[in-house]
């Protein structure tokens, strides 16, 4: 049961190939093990880059094909949240239409450009770190951060589309602890990677995003929908990558 919630998740996080049928209900248990997804799609990443190190890649193609993996690997799931979310919220219009907006598969301006910086953003602190252990490091906690948030955000907050959506199906298993567990794991791994000086910034930022984004949600649109938490866990991404090279953009040269 365990090992098919965790395949299930991988199948809904990733493009990895998991040739399996699995019902609502396993789906919906899944969202436990989406911390422990982003670890894999982190340890995976980091494997690409170092491979492309040894290949001889120049530096800056290496940020740019981490940043494409992370993509790719999530099957540009969390960006297209990210996208519709940006259109929606940066609409100036009622809850209602806001939340139709973000239904509307066609991207607006607001979407492209919360692409473009998001991206952007990601490429240049992964190319800023040049400290090997730092930049593995980076490479491991992002994803894992990202859904850890999506695992909070899914725990704490409402439900906006009453209709029900993409992540509807895991409401009924949705549960405090697997919340409280995931952060405590994810956290001790990031003091463990990176030394706990440099993961209490990285904890306190990344619950200061939290306590914004949730708040932004709830005044915008009432509480949390799958593009929301797609949107969160991109910019949790981010926000990870910018802070680990913050702490470490001096550090000794890789490559």
């Amino acid at each position: 049961m365990l090992f098919r919630s965790f395949l299930a998740a991988v199948q809904f996080l990733t493009t990895l190939p998991v040739s399996a049928a699995f019902t609502s209900d396993e789906i919906g248990r899944s969202s436990s093990w989406f911390p422990f997804v982003g670890l894999a799609v982190g340890g995976l990443v980091a494997i690409v880059d170092l491979t492309a190190w040894k290949a001889g890649l120049p530096w800056n193609l290496r940020a740019a094909l981490a940043v494409a993996m992370l993509a790719v690997l999530s099957g540009g799931l969390h960006l297209d949240g990210l996208a519709d979310t940006a259109d929606g919220f940066f609409s100036s219009r009622t809850p209602d239409r806001i939340l139709e907006i973000m239904r509307d598969s066609r991207i607006g301006t607001m979407g492209v450009l919360a692409l473009a910086l998001i991206l952007g953003l990601k490429a240049a602190a992964i190319a800023e770190l040049t400290s090997c252990g730092a930049r593995m490091g980076a490479l491991l906690l992002a994803p894992a951060f990202g859904r850890v948030l999506q695992v909070v955000g899914l725990t704490w907050m409402p439900y906006a589309r009453p209709e029900g959506g993409l992540a509807s199906v895991f409401l009924p298993h949705r549960s405090m602890y697997a919340g409280i567990i995931s952060c405590a794991i994810i956290s001790v791994l990031a003091g463990l990677v990176l030394g706990w000086k440099a993961a209490l910034t990285l904890i306190a930022a990344v619950s200061l995003l939290l306590a914004w984004w949730a708040r932004a949600c709830r005044t915008t649109i009432g509480g949390m929908t799958g593009d929301t938490l797609g949107a969160l866990s991109e910019l949790g991404e981010t926000l990870v990558l910018v802070v680990v090279a913050w702490n470490f953009s001096d550090g000794r040269v890789c490559g």
